[in-house]
């Protein structure tokens, strides 16, 4: 349901776009050339501007509002907190930090028991990659071309997508692989079983050249995020973790985005049973009310540090309002039953929804996901499948997705639009008839998207 708006005050909003202009600089982006919306505030899955005019948010902010915006529950913890301790330094024991890391470990996989707090994703693969290399005694790190692991040094070197071509320094001891993807398989695979064998052996192969002595981890998101939310195939990260395990090399699960909730489950990787040896988290760990992020650590790569220093830390690890923050929102959701919500809803009406939807648009190439972690692919022609924008487009060449998200946001639809893809994304705690709202603001938009197939 939308919130009850405050009074528009388009004076304000002038005031504060003005000030963004003159002032702030955007990440991604070339800065003469955004125009980015005054944002008055938010509740719930909605947001809305200084004119009057409120969107269903189908983005989760950058898919992190899990629970939503302004989650009184969250809120209060975080001014209770502030009340009482705002900020302490990390190496001292605080309350809120504490309870957050067993929450987090009574969660995780496996023995990942032991939690080193970041600032966020990016921070939590860098440390998790150093881990692994001062663990290992080795160099290289192998990620998919299909990734996204934060724009930090190394979490950029690791990313596949065209944001890591500016900031790749020869790939500074990262080598990328194909990993499986059926509707676009690099292995001329006809079905889930054919690319998941070939993606394996494909990767088994750059181990053996790369050699493996020289390798110390491999870094996957569980399931892919901002590259396209393709859902690996069966067997697949069991694979996976069978070749770490026979070369010695750790075997790391990003689920900054894919975890706490996303998908249906607390973490990503209980679909596949599969426990990696490090699993970065961030966003959804509490809803991005308060920056935080970490590595959940197995008692292997812990014994390391039992006796030896670990090289590395941050000013505000583990921050006690972004603890506290963690604290609510992990309480609330299990209290709220969130994940089980968001399980049933994307079983019984997202997904079943979008194929419909997909049925009748011939720029829906492809329908994937699970819990509420979905992905649209767009195509020019559904025979061909080639994208309804090139790869990295800009400019003209990105006028069809343009389209889409402005017809979308005209319907009070504010899309996830990535490339030749839309995402949906929404709260993990949206309700079923603002659920239906969105899916039917996006099925109106995507007429527009079919405007520009073959």
């Amino acid at each position: 349901m939308t919130p009850q708006l405050p009074q528009p005050n388009p004076q304000l909003g002038a005031a504060v776009k003005a000030a963004d202009r003159a002032h702030v600089f955007h990440s991604w982006s070339a800065q003469e050339l955004i125009d980015p919306l005054a944002v008055a505030g938010a509740e719930g899955s909605y947001f809305w501007d200084y004119e009057g005019n409120s969107y269903l948010d189908f983005t989760s902010g950058l898919v992190f509002t899990n629970i939503g915006y302004q989650h009184p529950k969250v809120v209060a913890a975080i001014q209770e907190q502030a009340g009482k301790l705002t900020t302490f330094a990390p190496a001292f024991a605080i309350e809120s930090r504490s309870e957050a890391a067993r929450l987090v470990a009574e969660r995780t996989p496996g023995d990942l028991d032991k939690i080193f707090f970041t600032n966020g994703g990016a921070e939590a693969v860098e440390n998790a990659v150093r881990m692994a290399r001062v663990h290992t005694g080795r160099a290289k790190v192998l990620s998919a071309y299909r990734s996204y692991h934060g724009s930090t040094s190394a979490a950029i070197n690791l990313t596949g997508d065209p944001r890591r071509w500016a900031s790749d320094t020869g790939a500074a001891g990262v080598v990328h692989f194909w990993a499986p993807f059926l509707y676009r398989s690099a292995f001329y695979a006809e079905n889930e079983q054919q690319e998941c064998e070939r993606a394996l052996t494909h990767l088994e192969d750059t181990i053996a050249y790369e050699g493996p002595q020289t390798i110390a981890a491999i870094v996957l998101e569980t399931v892919p995020g901002t590259a396209g939310i393709m859902v690996p195939p069966p067997g697949y990260l069991q694979g996976v973790r069978e070749l770490c395990d026979r070369h010695g090399i750790v075997f790391v699960l990003d689920e900054v985005m894919a975890g706490f909730g996303r998908t249906g489950k607390w973490f990503a990787a209980e679909h596949f049973d599969v426990v990696p040896d490090l699993m970065t988290f961030a966003k959804g760990v509490n809803s991005g009310y308060v920056p935080l992020g970490g590595v959940a650590i197995n008692g292997a790569i812990a014994e390391t540090f039992a006796r030896r220093p670990y090289p590395g830390g941050l000013t505000y690890s583990g921050h006690p309002l972004a603890c506290a923050a963690a604290v609510a929102t992990i309480n609330a959701m299990e209290e709220e039953g969130v994940v089980e919500h968001a399980a049933r809803l994307g079983e019984e009406l997202i997904g079943p929804r979008l194929r419909e939807i997909a049925g009748r648009h011939p720029s829906v190439g492809e329908v994937r996901g699970l819990g509420m972690f979905w992905a649209l692919e767009l195509v020019r022609d559904p025979a061909t499948r080639e994208p309804l924008t090139p790869y990295n487009a800009s400019g003209e060449a990105a006028a069809p997705m343009n389209a889409f998200a402005a017809a979308a946001k005209k319907n009070g639809l504010w899309p996830f639009v990535n490339m030749n893809r839309t995402h949906v994304v929404p709260a993990l705690n949206i309700s079923e008839a603002e659920a239906k709202e969105g899916l039917a603001a996006l099925d109106e938009a995507l007429t527009v998207a079919d405007g520009f197939t073959v």
